[in-house]
């Protein structure tokens, strides 16, 4: 088994290192943590959690974002499937431009683990953040690339999120999140300037507030957050 950093750059990283070596220091129950969604201009941020048995190997669970969406809709079911409990948190546009995204998405975060059906005993971390939870946790960059709890969770926060994009693309038509999933592509920024921003667009985001009348609108009807177990 290779190391976490192996002196051979071109051998293969340790998906469960980080793991061992927590297990190494007593915890027994993991938790990877991480997040999709935090630069669109629309629509929500979603965090995942996800608790692996211990030494499982799932092939092809890495970094969502080096996956083909057809792979990570393969490798989601694989994670529900094999995974002891998967918990995810979720922070709407609302609750975004209220706090801001940054605490929007440790909320996520903490939401995530909160609704997992088995409470971990130590916290893996997509980032540089960690969650204000009473709870041992290790922050990781880029540890979506370095850690199969991670990845597995950053495939959760995607596929969950990217769904959901789809949904609202339904009902909201016009602006295309079907297709950037509410980041900010030039077909997406044309649709702000013709449209207006559409009920699930950040506020307080630069792309969208320029659009935004001077005076805000009644409160939106969406959920300002929300947990789910699995």
């Amino acid at each position: 088994m290779t190391g976490l950093f192996p002196d051979n750059p071109n051998a293969p990283i340790d998906m469960l290192a980080l793991e061992a070596q927590a297990l190494r220091r007593g915890y027994a129950c993991i938790a990877g943590v991480d997040e999709a969604g935090r630069g669109p201009l629309a629509g929500p941020v979603v965090a995942a959690a996800v608790i692996l048995p211990t030494g499982v190997l799932l092939p092809g669970v890495n970094d969502s974002k080096q996956l083909s969406e057809d792979k990570r809709e393969e490798l989601f079911d694989v994670i529900y499937r094999e995974a002891v409990s998967v918990g995810v948190g979720i922070g709407d546009h609302a609750l975004i431009d209220s706090i801001n995204i940054l605490q929007a998405t440790l909320r996520a975060m903490s939401d995530a683990v909160r609704s997992l059906s088995v409470t971990p005993d130590f916290i893996l971390i997509d980032g540089i953040s960690s969650i204000p939870m009473n709870i041992p946790q290790r922050t990781v960059k880029k540890g979506d690339s370095l850690s199969l709890s991670i990845a597995a969770a950053s495939i959760i926060a995607k596929v969950t999120r990217d769904r959901m994009m789809v949904e609202f693309d339904v009902r909201y038509p016009g602006y295309g999140f079907a297709s950037h999933k509410g980041y900010g592509a030039a077909s997406h920024l044309a649709a702000i300037a013709e449209l207006g921003p559409s009920p699930i667009h950040r506020k307080s985001f630069s792309g969208v507030k320029e659009h935004c009348p001077s005076e805000p609108g009644s409160a939106s009807t969406e959920s300002q957050s929300g947990l789910f177990s699995f």
